[in-house]
């Protein structure tokens, strides 16, 4: 990957639905190699797909927590299970694995503090392998989504 393969990153990042005439302007290139180098990009798996960014308070999802999760190492199938169940409830918007403790970081969105504590008590607590949940409440996001720089 190049500086140029960079760039046009970075222009999809701010906005991904310029059409390749648009992101070949924005990077000096003519349109053709622009579309290849695209291609290129997205065969190679460096860019992974397109998608909206969604503002959660105006679909109603204004309540935003991080879950931090210790677990039991019963045996090697802790982990995959665990990781599994979690992938399977819809409120974790995004979910980590960590080294050390706690091991996973999870991000959960729900309406409100009382559709949080239903999928805390029902969902999250219940997940294979749990030992420990902790949470705090998001006051505020400061960054997001930033196009990464080179």
């Amino acid at each position: 990957m190049d500086a140029l393969d960079k760039k046009i990153i970075a222009e999809l990042q701010r906005d991904g639905r310029l059409t390749v005439t648009e992101l070949a302007a924005r990077v000096n290139l003519s349109v053709s190699p622009c579309h290849r180098r695209l291609r290129e990009l997205e065969e190679s798996g460096a860019i992974r797909g397109y998608r909206a960014i969604v503002d959660l308070q105006s679909i109603g999802l204004s309540f935003e927590s991080l879950v931090f999760a210790t677990l039991r190492w019963e045996d090697r199938n802790t982990v995959p299970e665990f990781e599994e169940a979690v992938a399977s409830v819809p409120q974790v918007a995004q979910a980590e694995r960590l080294f050390g403790e706690p091991d996973y970081l999870l991000r959960v969105v729900t309406a409100d503090l009382e559709a949080f504590q239903k999928v805390y008590d029902e969902q999250l607590a219940t997940l294979p392998g749990v030992q420990r949940l902790t949470s705090t409440i998001v006051m505020k996001r400061l960054v997001e989504d930033r196009p990464l720089k080179s």
